[in-house]
């Protein structure tokens, strides 16, 4: 790390995104999975109770911003590869679908931890300070210019 570190921006921001995203998406091809499907998978997996699809597509639609066809689109991906399951209303993983998203994240955990590596905790601290209040300036932003 240089001494004359740029000022946080938008650019600088989107490229640390970039770069950390591009590690995660090879882990993601060598499984056969897009970084949008992992998220729509993750969201599924990790849901504290059963959700429904539309549920589970406004919830990655808050996550990544996208269209909510895009994200349906990504959950009916993961239904016919088996991944996840309809039961009753809701949109549920499957076993395969558990074990797929363990060993994503079983990859990628070391190579996470290099990434993260070497930064003080009063640093990751900040950052994360910093990170929450643009990512709560930028949904503002977002919600007034989809008015």
């Amino acid at each position: 790390m240089t001494a004359t570190a740029p000022a946080a921006d938008s650019r600088v921001l989107g490229l640390a995104h970039y770069a950390a995203r591009g590690v995660l998406e090879h882990v993601l091809a060598r499984h056969g999975l897009t970084f949008t499907r992992q998220i729509a998978l993750r969201t599924a997996v990790t849901a504290d109770t059963p959700r429904t699809p539309d549920e589970l597509a406004a919830a990655v639609v808050a996550a990544l911003k996208t269209g909510p066809a895009e994200a349906r689109a990504a959950f009916d991906d993961l239904r016919a590869e088996g991944l996840l399951v309809a039961d009753g209303p809701h949109l549920v993983p499957t076993d395969a679908g558990r074990t797929l998203l363990a060993a994503v994240a079983a990859e990628v955990a070391p190579v996470t931890a290099r990434v993260w590596a070497g930064i003080p905790a009063e640093d990751l601290a900040a950052t994360g300070r910093v990170l929450a209040r643009v990512t709560e300036n930028a949904d503002r932003e977002l919600a007034a210019l989809r008015g």
